[in-house]
């Protein structure tokens, strides 16, 4: 096992190292970038990412364009929108945003940095990528964990119910619920909620923002706790709701082709009862596949699954971290939640493959190829 773990954690270094240079190679060709967002904001003609950057940084590139302008040529200027502008300004924004060198030392040093967890500091933010992450993480931890959590407790015991009663009216009126909620986007049953439970037209039982009341410092801790559950209670409930169905109907089609294998009549005529077939021989066996779902599922719902409950929901996020930079053109952000987010997936698909052995001995990694 201990050379498998090794192949698999030498085998990361090249999946990363793709993944980063595909990424890194899309945003050379897409239009814009950090240097035209300041520039455009600096023209009157952008809003965005520019507004971002510390006052003192924003004031002295203002007061450089408009004290210097009418040097460069729009039609000599590589940039969109910087007639009017100094050469030497453009230069100084080059050089703030790591543009001075070329594109492939950039991704290199990128590489250097990132490997040694040096994520630099936000395009428009006084702050350092790491401090941005560490500050959004409590969010994405609370609706991750909670949802992926509350997610299994249910689906998977009902899954496994609806597949001893397949058939019968418990299994058909179930199914019919699953199929609705698995319709339903899981944005639009986060406005049903606000509108019935959160103050908008029905009842106002559940806080509409944030993880936490106004008044935290002064509750005791057990006070904390259900506090903090209370405002978890609507954005866990519309984030689950798409893998909820997902996952009950996976652990039920898994039971029921099981169920169905010669080995199971064979533990039924040896005279055990049915926990003891269920448990005892089919359950192993039908949450292999189950398991295998679940890194994709963790790390869906951890980073990337929460972008417009967040947001509905007033939850600083690093979904919605990760969605602004995007559109603000911060690539110091973009880049490194894109690694780290990378890397634990990485890191969470070889625990899954290890848990793997841990439910059925019987599977053994040390005879595979990576």
């Amino acid at each position: 096992m201990a050379a498998y773990i090794t192949r698999r954690i030498l085998f990361m270094i090249p999946t990363l190292f793709g993944i980063m240079l595909v990424s890194f190679v899309v945003v050379q060709f897409a239009p814009g970038g950090p240097v035209e967002r300041v520039i455009a904001q600096l023209s009157g003609a952008d809003t965005g990412a520019a507004s971002r950057i510390s006052g003192s940084q924003g004031g002295d590139f203002g007061a450089r364009g408009q004290m210097q302008g009418g040097q460069v040529d729009a039609m000599t200027s590589k940039y969109r929108g910087a007639q009017g502008l100094d050469p030497e300004f453009i230069k100084s924004l080059e050089k703030q945003f790591g543009f001075d060198k070329p594109a492939y030392e950039r991704f290199f040093l990128m590489l250097w940095n990132y490997a040694r967890f040096d994520f630099g500091k936000s395009y428009f933010r006084d702050v350092s990528v790491i401090e941005l992450i560490k500050e959004k993480l409590p969010v994405s931890i609370s609706l991750g964990i909670w949802m992926t959590l509350a997610t299994y407790l249910i689906s998977i015991p009902l899954g496994i119910r609806k597949a001893v009663k397949d058939g019968s009216r418990f299994d058909t009126w179930t199914s019919g619920i699953i199929i609705v909620g698995y319709a339903i986007p899981g944005f639009l049953f986060a406005i049903f909620l606000i509108i019935l439970f959160a103050g908008g037209s029905f009842f106002d039982l559940f806080p509409l923002r944030g993880l936490t009341s106004d008044n935290w410092a002064q509750l005791t801790w057990w006070q904390k706790i259900l506090d903090y559950f209370w405002h978890l209670t609507l954005p866990i409930t519309a984030m689950m709701l798409g893998a909820f169905a997902t996952m009950t109907l996976l652990t039920k089609n898994s039971f029921l082709d099981e169920i169905r294998k010669q080995y199971v009549l064979t533990a039924r005529a040896k005279g055990c009862s049915d926990t003891q077939v269920l448990y005892g021989h089919i359950f192993r066996n039908a949450m292999l596949i189950v398991v295998a779902g679940f890194p994709g599922a963790f790390v869906h719902a951890f980073f990337s699954g929460s972008l417009l409950i967040e947001t509905i929901f007033s939850l600083d996020g690093l979904g919605l971290l990760g969605f602004e930079s995007v559109l603000n053109r911060d690539y110091a952000v973009v880049f490194a939640t894109l690694y780290i987010f990378a890397l634990i997936g990485l890191i969470v698909n070889l625990i899954s493959d290890l848990t793997y052995t841990w439910i059925d001995p019987r599977i053994d990694f040390e005879t595979r190829e990576v």
